[in-house]
């Protein structure tokens, strides 16, 4: 099984979607700055810096994901235990935001959200323990 393009590319998605999230935060967080606005008469100024404090966590969060799955690939070896919970936590994120997209932004969303959720499954999966024990013993002759 070819796991380590698999690895490597969902490593690179990973990080390209970082500055990304970043950027689509920055321009949410103009728009709350812009029309002064506010959530139940919360302070404007307090939404811009959760908005901006949610960008650049999600943007943290994402480095750490693909650096997870880039180390995987690099090392052809299944990402450690708090790695394999950083995947699954992205993977379980994709997929809510897969589901709220589709309804907020459209189809295409949607398919760029699956597609990534597919990519850290397949990660987890083919850097299983079974994919580990499998290679471990040899073939029959």
């Amino acid at each position: 099984m070819a796991r380590r393009p698999i690895a490597l590319v969902t490593g690179a998605v990973l990080l390209l979607e970082a500055p990304g999230i970043v950027a689509v935060n920055a321009v949410m967080a103009g728009f709350v700055e812009a029309q002064s606005m506010s959530l139940d008469g919360m302070d404007p100024d307090a939404m811009v810096a959760g908005t901006w404090g949610l960008g650049i966590g999600s943007g943290i969060a994402l480095l750490l994901c693909g650096l997870v799955a880039l180390l995987a690939g690099i090392r052809d070896r299944r990402p450690g235990r708090a790695g394999r919970g950083l995947l699954i936590g992205c993977a379980v994120v994709h997929g809510v935001l897969g589901a709220v997209a589709v309804g907020l932004i459209g189809w295409g969303a949607f398919a760029f959200l699956m597609a990534v959720v597919a990519l850290v499954v397949l990660t987890l999966v083919a850097y299983g323990k079974d994919a580990e024990a499998a290679e471990r013993v040899p073939a029959p002759a």
